[in-house]
């Protein structure tokens, strides 16, 4: 028998009160991540719970306990308990009534192995009950010694239910999987990769941005190409290419760089800024993630014998974000590429400098204002900005050491 008793997530104190809450007159389990992560040995945050308790019912008793209950999904049979800040998920259980790719409706039950049967991947369909022991309807324990990320029952069925579940089986494959993808996940993924189309942009680059931060998305992005679906979400990628993407996993491993999936985005997609604003626009990118994209896209390539003022003027003009990305690939390239000769090692090492100085560099402050310039008699109008670009040219040009009187001197007069 498999069990979680012994883990600590699983002692918690806020979640042994919700257990302990549902488990009179009916039942309640932990279900999913929780179970499946702690099964693979990896470290467990959020725990949800499964319940044969109606909603009403559920709210009812955190009431009644003292325990906060937001109806955070009621239409689907959820809602959320909070104990000491820390929210616990509930959820009844369900059976599909129909659905329509997107949007499902769903009727309650008390049948476990009806919940189990209407999920996605036999690997989140596990349940711990609260002695510790762990349920599996759907032989998602053998899946997960097998390192196998498979669809619960008929994979084109279930991805008819909804087509996220194309992008979440290829993303679920790039955090857990090992090996060749489940063969009957990957024709049924090809077959209906049109119908990523019709899912909102928000949950598409929600999956993709899961999954390009995942350890090593090489392989799970080579079969999503092989199926066709890798054009659908990034037509971008489609002559650029994929291969970047294990030459920064082995820089990331060496370096201890933390994944990061907009490099890794950028690694992959041409490095043209109309293109990636189109891009930014289709996939509703936030402003943040669009400005960081675009800022690596338009940033030089950075030699790696630039001097420092060089560097410091580049930093100035393009800004660190950019500039930071372009010397991370610039050194995972070097990495691939090195055979150990004094001359590698050196240009990794004048490479990481620059990244070292980029990290700590702050932008300065240009000395001289428009106010600056009407005070010294220049009429305010167009000439103020033209007359501010070119000191703010030549400062920058001195090395950012030209103080305001200086600048100052050398308007016409």
């Amino acid at each position: 028998m498999t069990s979680v008793a012994d883990q600590d997530w699983f002692r918690n104190p806020g979640l042994a009160r919700v257990l302990d809450l549902l488990n009179h007159g009916g039942e309640a389990r932990v279900v999913g991540g929780a179970v499946r992560n702690s099964l693979m040995g990896l470290p467990v945050s959020d725990m949800d719970i499964a319940t044969t308790l109606l909603p009403e019912d559920v709210r009812r008793r955190a009431e009644a306990a003292g325990i906060k209950c937001v109806p955070t999904g009621l239409k689907h049979g959820t809602v959320t308990l909070v104990i000491d800040g820390h929210p616990y998920e509930v959820t009844t259980l369900r059976r599909d009534v129909d659905t329509d790719g997107r949007h499902a409706r769903v009727e309650f039950t008390d049948d476990w192995q009806a919940d189990a049967e209407r999920r996605d991947l036999t690997i989140n369909a596990l349940y711990a009950d609260r002695s510790g022991l762990v349920h599996d309807y759907v032989g998602g324990i053998g899946d997960i010694g097998k390192a196998h990320i498979r669809f619960i029952g008929n994979a084109a069925e279930r991805i008819a239910e909804d087509h996220l579940r194309i992008l979440r089986f290829f993303r679920f494959f790039a955090h857990y999987g090992r090996g060749r993808p489940d063969a009957e996940g990957i024709k049924a993924s090809a077959a209906a990769r049109d119908k990523i189309r019709q899912l909102s942009a928000e949950r598409i680059w929600a999956e993709m941005k899961k999954l390009l931060s995942a350890k090593d998305p090489f392989r799970a992005l080579l079969w999503m190409r092989t199926a066709g679906v890798l054009t659908v979400v990034l037509p971008e990628t489609e002559k650029w290419g994929i291969d970047a993407i294990p030459v920064l996993v082995a820089a990331e491993a060496r370096f201890g760089w933390a994944p990061d999936a907009l490099l890794r985005l950028s690694a992959i997609v041409p490095p043209d800024s109309a293109r990636i604003e189109a891009m930014a626009t289709r996939l509703r990118l936030s402003t943040v993630e669009r400005a960081r994209l675009v800022d690596f896209a338009e940033a030089p390539a950075i030699a790696d014998d630039l001097s420092g003022p060089a560097f410091d003027r580049l930093l100035y003009r393009h800004g660190p974000d950019g500039i930071l990305g372009r010397i991370e690939m610039a050194l995972a390239k070097a990495l691939a590429e090195t055979e150990g000769e004094a001359d590698d090692l050196a240009r990794m090492a004048r490479l990481g400098s620059l990244m070292d100085r980029a990290r700590a560099w702050k932008r300065p402050a240009m000395p001289v204002r428009g106010t600056d310039l009407m005070a010294a008699g220049i009429p305010a109008g167009p000439q103020i900005g033209e007359k501010l670009a070119a000191l703010e040219a030549a400062w920058v040009s001195s090395n950012f050491r030209l103080g305001k009187d200086e600048l100052l001197a050398t308007l016409s007069p």
